[in-house]
């Protein structure tokens, strides 16, 4: 494509406008591919017929009513037909709103967010919804015909999509992402990482993600391939089309972590390299994460294999804001903040972020009061957060203020570090953290591949609980028949843990815990933590 361009950055740089790029140029990028599965088929896309094909789509968009600044929903996993309604809803100036399947009802949907059209895989409902796989005949509609002038382009400050907020706190929370707010962010990755010719980034996680969307425009503005996934068939694909890059979450690379852990290590460290290498297809030259906090034993486990894994910082209200990469690393750290962001801590120690560019100064779709919680007259984000920079401009992040338990004592307990702490202790993959209010900490944990005892399980946490401040000591703990999952509700789709949900279905069991009648010497201690198993998954 030939690029246009939004002004300049802080350098003097100039800033591509990828999203006018994308809706007003025809992609003649045919080197490039985009690598997508239908069944257990992996196909090749050149980036041009993609383009084309996305064209062929919005014709069909604009015959259904689709106009500028309308709003199309997609409420489906990944797949091409994804990919291409959301390129066509750009070509016609639209708006995409992605809904994370099995968290939203088609027919709600289309009245809650005042959609022009909704595309799923369930289009039983009635109303302007449409099965996403007619789709598939629409991008065949892409005959070398004059390009309608749809639109003259987006503003800065025009929506391009509607993005919400993960729902690891409660319902999610909806807001409209400007334009400028991609351009930027897109900017910065790419002065960052320079993906470019010889590149393939993986992206598995959803679509309706807005930021999972950035490595297609990418690829099509920059030349570069892409390979498009789902989390079950991630390495699946990434071991058929060899990805440079993966974009990831903390537990995807966990999984990963743990199952070479658990064979055998070659001596000799290039080998070593190559073996955690051939689990991305052999040809990684970085992995990404982001969307919760990695664990130190994962980072120190790839960066040490000589795979470098880059951990970021960002919130849905304020895309990216930090960033590890090649040319500024520092483990534990979320890297420095991007010259588009500004951080600040208020007298309470939280995390303030202001936005050269911001995604939005206000939730679209909230709660009372929601708005007022998070977005300052400021223009700033208040991000619950709580961190620190360091001498060198190193951003760290150290929880959530909702992270804070406070026990009867009067006590504050950070839950996050003990949380990873507890993680790494044999069969426990998840792990969760309550005791607000109550003399003693107790965790609700799900149990890893290596099933171990109840008593060993209580050893292991007594031993744990002598390295710990004694209000940091976790008494007792409730295992889990199954590992928490986005399945069975307990996981976001980006893996985070649901903590009232977590609450709320142990609650009995926790309730035991704290206020059940215990025969002697067998009352909950940091020396004897006690061990319940639930039920319930």
């Amino acid at each position: 494509m030939a690029a246009l361009f939004a002004g300049e950055d802080h350098e003097g740089t100039p800033v591509v406008d990828v999203v006018n790029t994308l809706a007003l140029t025809a992609c003649t990028d045919s080197r490039h591919r985009i690598h997508y599965r239908v069944g257990d088929e992996v196909r090749s896309l050149p980036l041009a017929d993609l383009d084309a094909r996305a064209r062929g789509v919005a014709r069909h968009l604009h015959a259904l009513g689709v106009r500028p600044r309308d709003r199309v929903g997609i409420l489906a996993p990944n797949s091409i037909e994804w990919v291409l309604l959301d390129l066509a809803a750009i070509k016609l100036g639209a708006v995409t709103a992605g809904f994370e399947p099995g968290c939203f009802e088609p027919g709600q949907v289309v009245k809650d967010y005042d959609l022009t059209v909704l595309f799923t895989d369930d289009a039983s409902v009635e109303g302007p919804v449409h099965d996403i796989e007619s789709v598939t005949a629409w991008a065949q509609d892409a005959a070398a015909v004059p390009e309608p002038d749809w639109h003259g382009g987006y503003d800065p400050a025009d929506v391009l999509a509607v993005k919400f907020t993960s729902g690891s706190t409660g319902a999610p929370k909806g807001l409209e992402a400007t334009v400028a707010s991609v351009n930027s962010s897109l900017h910065e990755v790419q002065r960052m990482f320079a993906h470019g010719e010889g590149d393939n980034l993986l992206v598995f996680l959803g679509n309706y993600l807005l930021q999972q969307r950035y490595w297609i425009y990418s690829a099509l503005v920059h030349g570069h391939d892409v390979t498009l996934a789902r989390k079950v068939d991630a390495l699946d694909m990434a071991r058929r089309t060899r990805p440079t890059v993966v974009m990831g979450v903390p537990g995807f690379y966990e999984e990963v972590r743990a199952r070479l852990e658990a064979g055998d290590r070659p001596a000799d460290a290039d080998r070593w390299r190559e073996t955690v290498a051939a689990e991305f297809g052999g040809r990684v030259r970085y992995l990404w994460t982001g969307s919760a906090p990695a664990s130190r034993a994962t980072l120190e486990f790839f960066n040490g294999a000589g795979v470098p894994l880059y951990e970021g910082y960002g919130l849905n209200e304020t895309c990216i804001v930090a960033k590890n990469h090649p040319d500024a690393f520092r483990l534990g750290s979320v890297g420095k903040v991007l010259p588009n962001k500004t951080v600040r801590f208020d007298r309470d120690g939280i995390l303030i972020v202001g936005s050269r560019h911001p995604v939005n100064h206000r939730y679209t779709w909230c709660g009372p009061g929601a708005n007022e919680k998070m977005f300052l007259a400021t223009g700033e984000v208040r991000t619950h957060d709580i961190g620190h920079l360091d001498e060198d401009g190193y951003l760290f992040i150290h929880g959530r203020v909702d992270d804070v338990i406070t026990l009867s004592s009067g006590y504050n307990v950070l839950a996050p570090p003990i949380e990873e702490r507890l993680r790494t202790l044999p069969g426990v993959q998840h792990c969760v953290l309550f005791g607000a209010g109550e003399k003693f900490l107790s965790a609700v944990v799900s149990p890893a591949g290596t099933a171990v005892s109840d008593g060993a399980l209580s050893r292991h946490v007594a031993a744990l609980n002598k390295e710990l401040l004694p209000e940091q000591r976790v008494h007792a703990l409730v295992v889990a028949p199954a590992s928490f999952s986005a399945e069975n509700g307990l996981l976001t789709g980006q893996f985070k843990p649901k903590r009232r949900v977590i609450h709320e279905r142990y609650e009995p069991e926790l309730s035991r815990l704290y206020r059940g009648r215990h025969s002697p010497g067998t009352e909950p201690t940091a020396d004897r933590p006690r061990v319940v198993a639930a039920n319930r998954p």
